[in-house]
């Protein structure tokens, strides 16, 4: 097929902030398995509806296997996975039952339980970010002061990294997750964390540190490398995610001050708000994928075996089918169902400690800055639109 008939490529321009390209609500509506072409030129699908995402999430047919897998945005770059196959310990490409065994490893250090014991001191982080802040002239940017380091303290304190080091490898991360960047440039950032991350497992098997990477260098029968791998998948996911849902997440209240009002009024409605800006913000924006292991006819289209299919989580999470007027911000909405963290057995393990943190992160802020305002109108905000995770460059603020 000449590239002149070739299927379109993902869709990336946006009409507003908060909403995902318009094209996907078309492709959700007339055909919501449709034809995609990929980064590197190979033809799938890509798939728009939420009950058919959670289809093609759980229907062991298709692998989470990189080498099965190609990128919409980026000819290296996947959902998480290096661009090197198989490297140990690497579970989110692999699929059960070795992704199981890891998955176990993790799942009890990041449990609901757990996540509330370290609620005292996530609050805690963000009274003293919020307390760095406070300045006579009362205005400051919430990205670099507030939002990304809230999470990146936490998972440094998880993983037993120094946070100085940790931001001085943070260029390397962001480079890493731009759609922009050559597949060299990919390939030696994936390299350079995994040489810093690396360092940090030898340290903690000489000298074993009461937090979640050295009980697993303590307990885990692990190999170095794999070892590694496990800190680098929660190193790289659990801070960008959920610092751009902070920042944009108070981008959205700010823009709904009956919402944010109400919350004020009943606190306990932060539970239910985080889960409705996870849906409505949906900051993954490129979705995820997979591989065919087999044929698969879904919804009546034929997949060959080894062609990808890409789950636009933005586009389910906006499905009419699934959640009325979906392209309304309703914080009273019933708070279940999102897609945010993915699907089935591949479902985020650390999305207890991502919801922890936005809700104890926007409650702290909120209740410290009650007057907390915008510095600048919210159409000259820069947004990341060729980032993996989408959000605002920057949030100047005032309070």
């Amino acid at each position: 097929m000449s590239a002149d008939t070739r299927p379109p490529r993902i869709p990336t321009a946006r009409e507003h902030q908060y909403d995902p390209p318009e094209l996907l609500g078309e492709w959700r509506a007339k055909c919501p398995v449709a034809p995609l072409t990929y980064a590197d030129g190979h033809e799938g699908f890509i798939v728009t509806s939420y009950a058919l995402a959670r289809e093609v999430l759980q229907d062991e047919r298709f692998s989470s296997r990189p080498e099965l897998r190609h990128s919409a945005v980026h000819e290296v770059l996947g959902d998480g996975s290096p661009p090197e196959d198989d490297v140990p310990g690497m579970f989110v490409g692999m699929d059960p039952p070795e992704h199981t065994r890891y998955r176990k490893l993790l799942t009890g250090e990041l449990s609901v339980r757990r996540m509330r014991e370290l609620e005292p001191k996530i609050v805690a982080t963000a009274n003293r970010l919020l307390d760095a802040m406070e300045t006579p002239e009362r205005t400051g940017d919430l990205v670099p002061s507030f939002a990304m380091p809230l999470p990146s303290l936490v998972i440094c304190d998880l993983l037993g990294i120094p946070y100085a080091d940790w931001e001085v490898i943070r260029p390397v991360s962001e480079r890493m997750l731009r759609t922009d960047s050559s597949a060299d440039d990919v390939k030696q950032c994936y390299a350079t964390i995994f040489e810093f991350l690396a360092e940090q497992v030898k340290r903690q098997l000489k000298d074993p540190q009461d937090d979640l990477l050295g009980g697993l260098c303590a307990t885990a029968e692990l190999s170095d490398v794999e070892l590694t791998a496990i800190a680098f998948q929660l190193f790289t996911a659990g801070h960008e995610t959920t610092a751009n849902m902070l920042s944009l997440g108070t981008l959205c209240l700010l823009q709904h001050p009956e919402q944010l009002a109400a919350i004020r009024a009943d606190p306990s409605l932060w539970q239910g708000t985080v889960e409705e800006l996870l849906r409505y913000l949906t900051v993954i924006q490129f979705g995820i994928s997979r591989g065919a292991r087999e044929d698969v006819e879904l919804n009546g289209v034929s997949i060959k075996a080894g062609q990808t299919v890409t789950i636009s989580l933005p586009a389910a999470n906006r499905d009419p089918q699934r959640f009325p007027d979906p392209d309304v911000f309703d914080i009273h909405r019933p708070a279940s169902g999102n897609m945010s963290f993915g699907f089935g057995v591949h479902q985020c393990v650390a999305q207890q400690l991502a919801r922890t943190e936005m809700r104890l992160g926007y409650q702290t802020l909120f209740d410290r800055m009650p007057d907390l305002e915008l510095a600048v109108p919210a159409d000259e905000l820069e947004m990341r639109i060729i980032e993996i995770v989408y959000g605002v460059k920057s949030l100047p603020v005032r309070w």
